[in-house]
């Protein structure tokens, strides 16, 4: 990734966070001149990313990431596949029951499962992400259990030793993990390697552990091998995922739900 994308990347994630930011502040924040910011913006409107406000940047909610957007394919997770993760995510949240002890991944498509949680389910929730926190934390029925330490602006991940200490010592009655790739040879793959340890962990903490994934990483390899498909319960994905998948899945004896 060139320094132009990684700073487009960087210029969106602020946007993402604070909703919107003059061209002083976001030149300061990325440590280049106002002119660079101007470029970038235009850079940016040009794909509709943001909105064309005068000496300002906002994002543009109506963006929606295509693949080919190789650039920005990190800073956009969130918004591909979006109504996919949608139906993924409200499905999963009917699977909650009263009383559980849920823990809940690091990732885009789980962050619709934080969502759609029933006001008057009470329940136990544990995460490392500071989306899904924002999301749960003004639900009077969930007790929350957050794990801090270092902080990774690109995924609002939380690491450090003392969480995979207390994701050991949780157990949950469901696991929701997500995936940035699942292949039938490869495994279940995630981006970043700082992920790792803590998918892992949670993983093993669960009693039902289940994969929220859209179809679309479907026989995508990425970087990081975080466990075989095999340990996994249930598979919640969309209903573009191919037959050949479908039956793969289910000779794993997984079970699978489409929606």
């Amino acid at each position: 990734m060139s320094k132009k994308e990684d700073r487009l990347n960087k210029l969106v994630e602020i946007l993402k966070k604070q909703n919107g930011a003059t061209i002083r502040d976001l030149a300061q924040m990325l440590d280049v001149s106002e002119m660079t910011v101007r470029r970038d913006m235009d850079t940016l409107k040009a794909k509709n990313v943001i909105l064309d406000i005068p000496g300002a940047a906002v994002l543009n909610t109506q963006y929606t990431y295509e693949v080919e957007d190789d650039a920005y394919q990190l800073s956009m997770a969130t918004r591909s596949h979006t109504k996919e993760k949608e139906r993924i995510g409200k499905f999963a949240s009917s699977l909650i029951q009263q009383d559980d002890c849920v823990i809940i991944d690091n990732g885009s498509t789980v962050e619709y499962l934080a969502d759609n949680i029933a006001k008057d389910t009470k329940m136990t929730v544990f995460t490392c992400n500071l989306n899904i926190l924002n999301r749960i934390c003004n639900n009077p029925n969930i007790s929350i259990i957050f794990g801090g330490g270092y902080y990774h602006p690109d995924t609002t991940l939380f690491e450090s030793a003392e969480n995979i200490t207390l994701i050991k010592n949780i157990r949950a009655t469901k696991v929701f993990a997500s995936a940035a790739g699942v292949h039938d040879t490869m495994g279940v793959t995630c981006m970043n390697n700082y992920e790792l340890e803590i998918k892992q962990t949670i993983i093993q903490s669960g009693a039902e552990k289940i994969l929220l994934v859209d179809s679309s990483k479907f026989g995508v390899i990425k970087p990081c091998f975080v466990t075989d498909l095999d340990i996994f319960d249930r598979i919640i994905t969309d209903t573009n995922l191919s037959e050949d998948w479908v039956q793969l899945i289910r000779e794993k004896g997984i079970r699978l739900d489409m929606v």
